[in-house]
């Protein structure tokens, strides 16, 4: 046994009667197309639903599968506490799931349960499904915020462990879409958002998930979309299976994005091993860019894999510019994975005899000191991208309008207090959002307005 199918569907709140009062008949499409999904699925009469929820508990650089025998939950706090839902869990599927994941180096596992209760991205699909079927057990994973690459593996992993327990299994990927589609939405309105709907239904809808990973972080994030991640586990599941996809509904009524498709298993799909071909992708890219990178960029990069694969200090080499020899500044390195930070560290002044002593100090700092990530690890090498800022000299300025998002960076005091932001970063479109961001970095609150502001210019490099 295996996967037997997957569906995706969103979680509103008051899509449930006893919540919405009325309201959930101004999205009846979305009510009719949930009723077509939850009989599909339980045509299959999975003996275990998988459910993956961006509501139960999220880490950074870990998925949490909800330990335990079973849980239960209501919609109490949606002024329906009389509504309640009750899973079993599949335990000897979490045990195997666990061992899966450790054996293919995918941070997953049972620790670090905050909340026991059912959360509403996992009530609201089962309360659908039990109008239909109930002879099924559970298994409720979290996402996190590790790349989409390890929410594919995970997916992966469910599908090998389907398959070691002899379980006919079937997948529910929870997530609303962008919550910015409207301006009197409850997020408001960004471009981004209808664009996200637009692209994420052409994806799902016909089961093109390699197209998953063209996503970038800060466009789903602009987009405030909700089940991406979600998804991609989705997608991990049905790895190499041919499936027969169904687009049954898509709104936006409420300002928010509900989307319902459906995917079952019609065979073996050998051609359709996405994160293979996504990785093979990647490694091509990487190759590209290091015949085109120039010396700065270089530098660093052989700096972290010397540090990072073997632990050795990259001595300055000859034959750099002369100017990164006799010049002094102050100089950051960014590592990003995926389209993802991965790491960022500098210095705002120069601290190193020279600005190619200064990149090979904190390029092993941004792949090691980072306190926001773990350490790099040998196999994520392949997929960095590099840039290193060099830092003109700041200039004080006695206002924001002297500012540009693009061309200056910002650096922020107040006291002993200093936070500092590059300029020209992706998802930082105003002003007055790099100003907070640096506030936030150096801990002074963003109401505060007694703070002295400088502005400097870079030479970015990558």
């Amino acid at each position: 046994m295996s996967v037997t199918g997957a569906v995706m569907v969103p979680h509103p709140p008051l899509i449930i009667p006893d919540v919405g009062k009325g309201q959930e008949k101004k999205i009846q499409a979305t009510i009719d197309a949930y009723h077509r999904a939850a009989e599909k699925l339980a045509s299959w009469k999975p003996e275990t639903v998988v459910v993956l929820s961006p509501h139960t508990v999220m880490y950074a650089d870990y998925f949490h599968i909800s330990p335990g025998k079973g849980a239960k939950g209501s919609f109490g706090n949606f002024r329906a506490p009389q509504v309640k839902i009750e899973a079993e869990y599949d335990t000897e599927f979490v045990r195997v799931l666990c061992q899966e994941a450790e054996a293919r180096e995918v941070p997953a596992g049972t620790l670090g349960e905050r909340d026991w209760y059912l959360d509403h991205g996992t009530m609201i699909p089962l309360w659908f499904l039990n109008q239909y079927y109930r002879d099924y057990q559970v298994v409720r994973i979290g996402l996190s915020g590790l790349p989409f690459s390890r929410h594919y593996m995970l997916g992966q992993c469910i599908q090998k462990t389907a398959e070691l327990c002899g379980r006919k299994t079937a997948v529910i990927g929870s997530g609303d879409l962008s919550h910015r589609l409207k301006e009197d939405g409850p997020y408001g309105f960004r471009k981004e958002g209808p664009e996200y709907d637009k692209r994420i239904m052409e994806v799902m809808g016909k089961a093109r998930f390699d197209r998953l990973f063209d996503f970038s972080e800060e466009f789903c994030e602009k987009a405030a979309e909700c089940g991406h991640r979600s998804f991609v586990i989705l997608a991990g599941t049905l790895d190499r299976r041919e499936v027969e996809a169904e687009e049954l509904s898509h709104e936006g009524t409420f300002g928010v994005g509900y989307g319902i498709c459906t995917y079952e298993v019609k065979g073996t799909g050998p051609k359709r091993d996405f994160l293979r071909q996504y990785e093979e992708r990647v490694k091509e890219e990487a190759k590209s860019r290091r015949e085109e990178e120039d010396a700065y960029v270089r530098l660093a990069r052989q700096t972290v894999e010397a540090w990072v694969g073997s632990r050795k200090r990259t001595a300055v080499p000859r034959g750099l510019p002369e100017e990164m020899y006799q010049n002094r500044a102050g100089v950051f390195v960014s590592l990003k994975e995926e389209g993802k930070l991965r790491g960022c560290i500098g210095t705002i002044g120069p601290v190193q005899g020279s600005i190619a002593e200064e990149i090979v100090e904190n390029a092993i700092s941004a792949s090691t000191k980072d306190p926001r990530f773990h350490p790099v690890e040998p196999e994520e090498l392949e997929k960095l991208v590099y840039s290193v800022d060099v830092l003109g000299e700041p200039e004080e300025i006695s206002s924001i309008k002297e500012l540009d998002v693009k061309r200056y960076g910002v650096i922020v005091t107040r006291g002993r207090k200093r936070g500092l932001l590059l300029p020209n970063l992706e998802g930082v479109d105003t002003v007055e959002e790099q100003i907070a961001i640096a506030k936030r970095k150096a801990g002074i609150r963003e109401e505060e307005e007694d703070v002295r502001l400088e502005r400097f210019e870079v030479v970015r490099h990558f």
